[in-house]
């Protein structure tokens, strides 16, 4: 069933068009992923969704009785309750509806009424009792204890006055509220901000479970995947539909941007031809060519014309290479120990780093990830044991709170003090490859954004040369298509990766090992983010075991044959999508028919090719779904 339409949106600000002619649906039990560069009119959507903001033109209809909530990024409010009272208000027709049945309760037990008056009590008592029952009354209290304690709050904050609460607290609290709001749809602009890696774990098993439909903005691509079953893509103010998880919406994306790349190219040579033959016959001088000349431009001026798909491409390019090898054994922890005031966060830690590996490093919150970070730069000193590093060892660090950036420098400065031999022209050009262009690059780091500090933190230690690169955080205010760039670039890199990142999606792309701190010890995991979370998951997991030969011989085997198979997926898809640009040229030659005026004019023709190009775009999309299927 159809809970919401939206039709022929569009909104403007200040005469700037931010959306326009957006039209979609939303199903009961969608739930789906709204993506898009920062800026691009996600936040707005919701808010013309809400009613918060009127469009300028289009309409947003609701199915009868249909109720939604919405979580807004960064709200904040006043309020005298304690936490756990604040979201307990949720339910308050459920607790006037239980103190109805208690004094109900009391009234039957009164002595003086008569046997009528007694059973139109007992009536409405059992009228309100099975209300209370069909709502779940008994068990709003332990609804609210669940999603508190999920979401992150200890036992202790639940008498914290919410006023008390810092600003992420208040977030996590009205998300909280909004969770257990009875709602037959959920909006929710980043909801993963303010949360650690476990209550973001508990959100996406709530919202996979939950039977209403939800849809969320997000940067969070792992929470993305695990949730939703359509992906929305605001670009260039439009907005497509793709009724797909996250990972095949990229996928599919990339294959549309072949695709209309490849359309492009041809369709720019085919105008260029066109209009070579308009300026022919328009020096010939005679009527006749002027004519055909002039019938040309009109079909020229009605083409369907493509845009440039690499406008839509973030332009940074980075690529990471170290100047000098360095020796296979990278670093060794010993013995280490490392505490503040009495508190050891680290203890009795032995491990290795080896040339070429790329470790993420996992955790709670100050468990102590930064430190060790600080101590293998030197920057600390252990309690106990040693850090050492391996021969010819160099390290990059990039630094989650980019304190290393000098707020008074202007972008050019800042870049050009890093590396001083660099001409004006070399500067500017490694500047504008990761977008500093024309006036930005005299921007102070003080006006820059998150993610341009960021970006040029990056850009820095891009060209830094060093073989061992300490990555905290380095994925934080990086909007998607940069993540995928900077993922790219570290998967390219043939030197060693030690990162911190609660970004899940980035972990499972670029390392091949996870170092997992908690309570005080580190424990090593050999795969990505999904092999950890499996491996942490079992009950009877004590320790990673050493992994025999044997073991070792079955990993090997199976590889072998998901190497086959991948190569036989890899010639099927090579030949779906031979079948696609086959199609295309199709479609690119009946198009080129319709231009033709005697073509055009003939209405059995005409309505013969229409047919002809309804039936190859059938087929396209039918090669399409098959595309995604072998993915």
């Amino acid at each position: 069933m159809i809970i919401l339409t939206v039709n022929n949106l569009k909104k403007s600000f200040i005469g700037k068009t931010i959306l326009d002619n957006i039209t979609f649906s939303v199903s009961d039990k969608d739930k789906i992923g709204i993506v898009g560069d920062n800026g691009c009119g996600k936040s707005t959507l919701f808010n013309l969704i809400t009613k918060e903001i009127i469009p300028d033109d289009g309409n947003i209809n609701f199915s009868k009785n249909i109720n939604f909530s919405i979580m807004h990024q960064n709200i904040s409010y006043e309020s005298k309750n304690s936490v756990y009272n604040e979201v307990l208000s949720v339910f308050k027709n459920l607790i006037d509806l239980e103190k109805d049945l208690r004094n109900l309760e009391v009234k039957m037990g009164d002595s003086s009424l008569s046997e009528e008056n007694i059973k139109e009590v007992f009536d409405l008592y059992e009228k309100k009792r099975l209300e209370f029952e069909k709502k779940d009354g008994y068990s709003y209290n332990s609804k609210v204890r669940g999603v508190l304690l999920g979401l992150g709050f200890s036992q202790d904050d639940f008498e914290k006055s919410v006023n008390n609460l810092s600003g992420g607290q208040k977030t996590r609290l009205n998300l909280a509220k909004i969770l257990l709001k009875p709602s037959d749809l959920i909006l929710l602009d980043e909801p993963t901000n303010h949360l650690d890696m476990k209550s973001i774990e508990f959100l996406e098993s709530y919202l996979r479970d939950y039977k209403g439909s939800v849809m969320v903005i997000s940067h969070d691509r792992y929470f993305l995947n695990s949730i939703c079953n359509r992906t929305f893509l605001i670009e260039n103010k439009k907005l497509k539909i793709y009724d797909c998880s996250y990972d095949k919406f990229v996928s599919r994306k990339e294959k549309e941007f072949e695709i209309n790349s490849h359309i492009y190219d041809k369709q720019k040579k085919e105008i260029k031809r066109q209009q070579e033959i308009i300026e022919r016959f328009e020096n010939y001088g005679n009527n006749r060519f002027i004519k055909q000349a002039s019938a040309r431009k009109k079909l020229l001026s009605k083409m369907d014309l493509i845009d440039d798909p690499n406008i839509y491409k973030n332009s940074m390019k980075l690529k990471l290479s170290p100047n000098v090898e360095s020796g296979r054994d990278v670093l060794t922890i010993c013995d280490l120990k490392m505490g503040f005031n009495n508190k050891i966060l680290l203890d009795n830690i032995n491990l290795n780093v080896y040339k070429g590996d790329k470790i993420g490093l996992v955790g709670s919150n100050g468990t102590g990830k930064t430190t060790l970070f600080k101590i293998i730069c030197k920057k600390l000193n252990p309690l106990e044991g040693k850090s050492i590093l391996g021969s010819k060892v160099s390290i990059g660090y990039f630094d989650q709170e980019q304190k290393t950036l000098n707020n008074n420098n202007s972008v050019i400065d800042e870049f050009w003090d890093a590396y001083p031999k660099m001409n004006n022209f070399q500067v500017r050009s490694n500047l504008a490859k990761f977008d500093f262009i024309e006036d930005d690059i005299f921007k102070s780091v003080e006006e820059l954004s998150g993610g341009e500090r960021a970006r040029l933190e990056l850009l820095k230690l891009m060209l830094s040369n060093s073989n061992f690169l300490l990555l905290d955080e380095p994925t934080n205010h990086l909007d998607i298509e940069s993540k995928e760039i900077l993922e790219k670039a570290i998967s390219d890199y043939t030197a060693t990766v030690l990162t911190i990142s609660h970004d899940r999606y980035f972990l499972n792309k670029v390392v091949n090992k996870i170092w997992y701190l908690n309570e005080n010890k580190i424990t090593e995991y050999l795969g990505n983010y999904d092999y950890f979370l499996e491996k942490l998951h079992q009950k009877d997991f004590i320790e990673e075991k050493t992994i025999s030969r044997t073991e070792i011989d079955k990993e090997k085997k199976k590889k072998r044959q998901l190497e086959k198979e991948k190569s036989q997926k890899k010639e099927i898809l090579k030949n779906i999508e031979k079948e696609i640009f086959e199609i295309e040229e199709k479609i690119d030659k009946l198009n080129k028919l319709l231009q033709d005026p005697d073509i055009f004019e003939n209405k059995a023709k005409s309505l013969e090719i229409y047919n002809d190009l309804s039936k190859l775009s059938k087929d396209k999309e039918k090669l399409y779904l098959q595309w995604e299927n072998y993915l």
